[in-house]
């Protein structure tokens, strides 16, 4: 048969593949919770004011891929699996790798080479979330904090940045994997104040509103392929209306994050 004869046309969007990351205390496990159906893989312990359905807290690599195991091999009613916190879950996969290599430390092994045996750890993550995702038509959520990093722009002077908590090279491929990677933050605004003598003195102030930051900016990292706001609250609800039927998600009740 003819490659041309292979050729697929039309958009077949499908459950979304998605990054969630902020500040501790935000909302971003309730956000996450509020998915159809969510189960959820911890690898931190920080649930237990949510009331929701979760794994106990994996202590290994190990663990965590017997939950993907699980989900993709039995029966069960859930369409959102959900990953909390990627950051932890780099600390389990350090540990493979340094117990692997009979290492104290990932930094012990040398030359860089432990963040590089890492990255396989990491890439036998996300295919068992692609194959949950693709076979078994089940939502990504993945969640992770942020932290601040010096951005060396080649366009204009070097910057800082909120980016995903991880090793430069396990956001960038987790990045690339996901179909949004969202930025949850508080909106605040800034008020300068003349105090004399040329001076300024510059306050932030804010309502406690948080948001979700959809589209790359010099203060942040993210990204979507929905077309989406570059602004809109932090809840599903929000999130989900810009979903189509074809995505098989469906908005849940959800109320005002206030955990985590």
């Amino acid at each position: 048969m003819s490659a041309l004869a292979s050729i697929l046309t039309g958009a077949k969007p499908g459950p979304r593949r998605m990054l969630v990351y902020g500040t501790a205390g935000i909302g971003k496990s309730t956000f996450a919770t509020c998915a159809p159906s969510p189960i959820v893989i911890q690898t931190e312990d920080g649930l237990n004011e949510i009331d929701c359905h979760k794994f106990p807290v994996a202590t290994s690599l190990a663990e965590v891929m017997a939950s993907l195991g699980a989900l993709y091999n039995e029966d069960h009613p859930y369409r959102t699996v959900v990953i909390d916190s990627m950051d932890w879950l780099e600390r389990l996969i350090w540990a493979k790798v340094c117990a692997d290599r009979q290492a104290a430390t990932i930094e012990d092994i040398g030359y860089g080479k432990g963040y590089t045996f890492a990255i396989q750890h990491w890439r036998d993550v996300l295919d068992g979330l692609t194959a949950l995702r693709e076979r078994r038509g089940m939502t990504v959520v993945l969640i992770a904090h942020a932290r601040i990093e010096r951005f060396e722009n080649p366009e204009t002077e070097a910057y800082d940045r909120y980016v995903p908590r991880l090793h430069k090279t396990a956001s960038a491929l987790v990045s690339e994997w996901c179909d949004e990677v969202l930025f949850a933050t508080y909106r605040v605004f800034t008020k300068a104040t003349e105090e004399g003598f040329n001076q300024k003195r510059v306050q932030g102030l804010g309502s406690g509103e948080r948001v979700l930051r959809a589209t790359e900016r010099p203060s942040h990292l993210a990204k979507n392929r929905l077309n989406l706001p570059d602004e809109l609250p932090l809840a599903w609800s929000e999130f989900a209306k810009h979903l189509t039927a074809s995505n098989a998600v469906t908005a849940a009740s959800v109320t005002v994050p206030t955990n985590r």
